[in-house]
């Protein structure tokens, strides 16, 4: 939490920003740079680099019609939802973007960066350049990240890119290529709620307790090679928004629901259900939300704590009908992750595999333990229908806890009366008379 609110005072707080993604988003004609990682310090110099005249001008001395920055995995998260940098893919997507033969240099820091990417640009023209003293690998050029040489390095690392333009060949750069709008921070989702001047979650809360919006769900985490990829994030994410749930999103889940175009306002006519719908053509907002990084889920604890101390929902984390998950989980951050939401009252769901499945008391311990400690828990459920199944039923029994009424999509339209869907379809001049005879019987 600490290091996102430094993060958002330094670089500035997100706020819905459009971009794209997909591996699309590489150049033909332009020099590949490629960040990865998860530290945005040297990601945001080289934002500022690659607009340095300078450094353009250098690049059209080697043929190219410029610079095309593009991040990986969450350094891309960063730098997509402050400067609308494009997206070319999350973790397990970075030996393919190495593979399209049209990467000059991928620039990468710590956590989640494979050791095979080494022998992977040994078979192109492609530089893997570390930057952190803790990232050091065999065969890559290391230029440790110094804050007071931030420019000076950035633009270091860019000219060494440029230089390996002239020795690209031949590329294969797919057509893959989506829009979406990254960059709800907690803060912005009060603004858009309520205004500048009264920003609220009051909204957020009633469409909850009206049952418009069934209750929410926080998918966030990684992608894992252990199922196909991104199944479980694209199977899960549909199937939540057409139950009207809203889901907020982090880290490498929410590229893989961006690039099936969920983060868009389009998406909530064409996916979602109809009370979500409805929310979200009023607000002009996605049904679902990107809240930044893996690292960056603090956020969405704030938007819990916020929507708690709303009213109406409980008097805590725990009463709220809100589920957190990482359905692909691959990194021990991922674990210590959960159990800081657990502690502070969340029910998680982690996906693949149980590491502590060979103690039962662990396991319960974790789960029924930990829930009347905190009122959260944790639980590994491995099959992606189980983890729908679960999180639903949960939802459903807090909002029965909290005297909500029972979630009945049947109610809600296109209009938020259900009376009204069937005048949708009508001319105008009998749908105006209609809603003159509703509003006489009304008054």
């Amino acid at each position: 939490m600490l290091a996102t609110d430094i993060s958002d005072i330094l670089f500035g707080t997100p706020g819905p920003i459009q971009g794209e993604v997909g591996l699309g988003v590489l150049s033909e004609d332009e020099v590949n740079v490629v960040v990865h990682g998860h530290e945005p310090t040297l990601s945001e110099m080289i934002v500022v680099a690659t607009q340095d005249p300078e450094i353009v001008e250098y690049a059209k001395s080697k043929g190219a019609a410029g610079i095309c920055l593009s991040g990986m995995c969450c350094t891309a998260n960063e730098i997509i939802m402050r400067e609308g940098i494009p997206t070319a893919g999350n973790m397990l997507e970075q030996e393919l973007a190495i593979y399209t033969g049209a990467i000059e240099a991928i620039v990468v820091d710590v956590q989640c960066i494979m050791q095979g990417l080494v022998p992977a640009a040994a078979k192109f023209h492609t530089e893997v350049i570390t930057t952190s003293p803790k990232t050091k690998i065999e065969g890559a050029t290391h230029i440790e990240f110094e804050e007071s040489r931030a420019l000076e390095i950035a633009k270091e690392i860019l000219r060494r890119a440029i230089d390996r333009f002239p020795q690209r060949g031949k590329t294969h750069i797919p057509k893959d290529k989506h829009s979406t709008i990254p960059g709800y921070s907690h803060e912005y989702i009060g603004y858009m709620l309520g205004g500048t001047y009264r920003g609220s979650f009051r909204p957020l809360n009633d469409a909850i307790m009206a049952g418009r919006i069934r209750g929410v769900v926080a998918n966030i985490g990684c992608t894992n090679s252990r199922v196909q990829f991104e199944s479980f994030h694209r199977y899960l994410a549909e199937e939540f928004i057409k139950n009207d749930v809203l889901v907020v999103e982090t880290g490498c889940a929410s590229v893989a629901c961006q690039k099936l175009g969920f983060m868009t306002p389009e998406a909530a006519l064409e996916v979602a259900g109809p009370g979500l719908r409805e929310v979200c053509e009023t607000v002009g907002i996605p049904p679902i939300l990107h809240m930044g990084s893996c690292v960056d889920n603090c956020r969405i604890l704030t938007v819990l704590s916020q929507m708690a101390s709303e009213g109406g929902l409980g008097e805590d984390i725990s009463d709220i009908p809100a589920v957190g998950m990482a359905p692909e989980w691959m990194s021990e951050k991922a674990i210590s992750i959960a159990t800081y939401c657990v502690a502070s009252g969340a029910y998680v769901i982690m996906g693949i595999h149980n590491p502590v499945a060979g103690s039962e008391i662990v396991t319960e311990h974790i789960s029924k333990g930990w829930d009347k400690q905190v009122g959260g828990k944790l639980e590994f459920i491995t099959d992606a229908e189980e983890i729908l199944r679960r999180t639903l039923e949960h939802i459903d029994r807090k909002r029965a806890a909290l005297g909500l009424p029972e979630y009945d999509a049947s109610k809600w339209g296109r209009s938020g009366d259900a009376r009204m869907n069937e005048l949708v379809e009508l001319p105008i001049e009998e749908r105006i008379k209609a809603m003159y005879g509703m509003r006489e019987a009304a008054d």
